[in-house]
């Protein structure tokens, strides 16, 4: 049995499958929050105003939920990809419910995104890192769950600016734009989000 065999969500996960309906609801009660996280990364600035990210966490979360028997992964890393492809593929059909509502070609648009396994680690390090060892991956998985319960507890300002800056990977200047902002003023903003970010996960 490997650590990632072991670790507490494989654990749910495994007696999900098993039939338990309280592991079940555990499990994604768990995941709800990275869930959330991965919706509002793909939900972009011309499609926010159309649509609720909890639109799409709700429609995930109940097709993840119903499609459970079809998951054929054994890790951490496989069951948050699975999430994150079940999330890019919602998206994307919203993406085009509301550009055909719209008349608008999606090429036109800014494009949707899937976020990467890496992109939780872009909030605590230099992305361009070299790569991990098996443990320390198997480390950043576990924690991913916890950063996208540490982002959700956030003030919405906070939440926001690390939103912007650190998952979609836009300039401070399209950063303070988008927020009504100086560029000064969000990037003090930012820095002091990373901090308490940085405490809440310490903690």
């Amino acid at each position: 049995m490997t650590a990632d065999d072991s670790s507490p969500l494989i654990q749910l996960l495994d007696r999900a499958r098993g039939g338990d309906e309280t592991a079940r609801d555990e499990l994604f009660a768990q995941c709800r929050d990275y869930v959330k996280l991965v919706a509002r990364a793909q939900v972009e600035s011309w499609l926010r105003t159309k649509v609720d990210a909890s639109d799409l966490v709700q429609q995930s979360l109940l097709e993840a939920h119903r499609g459970l028997e079809r998951f054929r992964g054994t890790t951490n890393g496989e069951w948050l990809a699975w999430l994150r492809c079940i999330v890019a593929h919602n998206a994307t059909d919203f993406a085009r419910r509301y550009c055909a509502t719209d008349k608008r070609q999606i090429r036109r648009e800014i494009p949707l995104r899937i976020p990467s396994a890496d992109e939780s680690r872009i909030l605590f390090g230099d992305p361009r890192d070299p790569g991990e060892s098996p443990s320390e991956q198997m480390l950043r998985r576990e924690r991913e769950l916890e950063v996208a319960r540490a982002v959700s507890e956030l003030s919405d300002d906070y939440r926001e600016v690390i939103m912007l800056r650190n998952l979609q990977r836009l300039s401070f200047d399209e950063v303070a734009r988008r927020m009504e902002r100086s560029r000064p003023a969000v990037q003090m903003l930012w820095m002091r989000a990373i901090r308490r970010l940085r405490k809440s996960i310490e903690e």
